[in-house]
């Protein structure tokens, strides 16, 4: 007797199908995202070379290989590791006799079982709809059969198909509609934060790489923890201490991947404004991970993509304690990350290191300020625009410990007034 539970609770059986690599390697980033999903990969097939192909994007033999092997192993699905177009889709489903689909539909599928906020779920919702409406055709079995249409009416009636294309057509208008709403709720809450003078800082970096654990570590928030690729979507915002005077607004974004669908991007770009509106980036990578240069290179491309690649970054090398003894491997890190800041988000470590490194970037570098009695309006500028860590009037003058906000560029210009004005009273000690 088949045990219905067990049945239902059985998780499909996926072949996965690799494009060709120089190192013949599994598409094992597509194996975790199907594990992600909930999925079981009975199997990895990696393509020698892609032959061009009208109908199935491969050699029509090889195609039919691929076939054969997920009816040998009792996949239930096959899953390609690049972007297959609708009409490859539907031939590939038509010879297959099961279901095909592509990676960028799995982190769709993803980010729709993760969405837990109403913001993300309709911009999940918004990248279902625009990435399905070019594949409408292949859901249906008969396109020509009408509805409406009555003696006297323009034309015949609408298909199914020309029915539910407009009824998507218009629901992604009013998904834009609600989301641009929530866009302006954002803005305000923004333009709220940016009255109180808080510095913000974005924790950005590739899936996985442990951005929401470092966020919890460091402020005591609450944010959703899993092993697995994209664990969160919703950005969480906490006030963190970076000094006895200041405070920061510490920010977990969504993660990176290579090849992120853009639907996606632009579904979820009112979110990612959280990173392109940052005073300061910190660049989480995961250092144990064989890829995580390469994973680092996507996250740039990324941040290139919502215009965020101009703001001021910190790389942060996370979960070092995985790494500690391997020397050779930090050598090879530090070389490709030079000045990076080593952490473990479970142990702390490190976090002195990150948190000075944090406050230099957005407050400034610490100085000695010597200001004329008669200059009260220099120490205001000070105590509005940067941090005074201790003041002294004197007979000699005001004797600031301050940061200052700002850089010399190598014209010997200054990024902000204040720090300009500043400039001529700095001394390196006070006599």
């Amino acid at each position: 007797m088949v045990n219905v539970q067990e049945e239902q609770e059985k998780k499909p059986r996926c072949l996965l199908v690799g494009a060709p690599n120089k190192n013949d390697e599994e598409p094992k980033e597509l194996k975790g995202l199907v594990d992600t999903l909930g999925m079981e990969t009975v199997q990895m097939v990696v393509l020698a070379r892609i032959e061009p192909n009208p109908v199935y994007g491969i050699g029509t033999g090889k195609a039919h290989e691929i076939v054969d092997r997920a009816k040998e192993v009792f996949a239930d699905c096959i899953i390609f590791d690049w972007e297959i177009s609708p009409s490859k889709q539907r031939n590939w489903e038509k010879l297959a006799g099961i279901n095909v689909f592509d990676r960028n539909e799995v982190i769709i599928r993803i980010f729709a079982q993760r969405a837990r906020t109403k913001e993300a779920a309709l911009q999940v919702q918004l990248a279902q709809l625009t990435y399905s409406l070019p594949r409408l055709s292949h859901m249906y079995g008969n396109l020509a059969r009408q509805r409406g249409g009555n003696y006297g009416a323009k034309g015949s009636g609408e298909t199914q198909l020309e029915l539910d294309r407009r009824q998507i057509e218009d629901k992604i208008l009013q998904i834009k509609k609600e989301l641009a709403q929530v866009s302006v709720n954002r803005q305000t809450q923004r333009r709220q934060r940016e009255r109180t003078s808080v510095a913000t800082c974005a924790l950005v970096g590739y899936t996985n790489a442990g951005k929401s654990s470092l966020l919890n570590a460091l402020t005591g928030a609450d944010a959703f923890v899993e092993d697995k690729l994209f664990a969160t979507l919703d950005p969480t915002t906490r006030k963190f201490s970076i000094s006895e005077a200041a405070q920061v607004l510490l920010t977990d974004t969504v993660g990176f991947i290579s090849n992120l669908p853009h639907t996606l991007i632009d579904a979820f770009r009112s979110t990612l404004e959280e990173a392109s509106l940052a005073d300061l980036l910190l660049v989480v990578v995961d250092s144990s991970d064989e890829k995580a240069v390469f994973q680092y290179a996507q996250v740039l491309k990324v941040l290139e993509e919502i215009h965020a690649d101009s703001i001021p970054r910190m790389v942060v090398l996370n979960k070092v304690d995985k790494i500690s003894g391997d020397h050779v491997l930090l050598a090879n890190l530090d070389a490709h990350f030079p000045g990076a800041v080593h952490v473990c988000a479970k142990t702390g470590e490190g976090f002195e290191e990150l948190v000075s490194g944090m406050t230099e970037n957005l407050l400034g570098a610490v100085a000695n300020y010597l200001v004329p009695v008669d200059r009260s309006d220099l120490v205001e500028a000070v105590r509005k625009n940067g941090t005074i860590e201790s003041e002294e009037w004197l007979e000699d003058g005001v004797h600031l410990v301050a940061r200052i906000p700002g850089h010399v560029d190598s014209d010997g210009k200054f990024s902000t007034k204040t720090l300009s004005l500043l400039k001529p009273y700095q001394v390196k000690n006070f006599s």
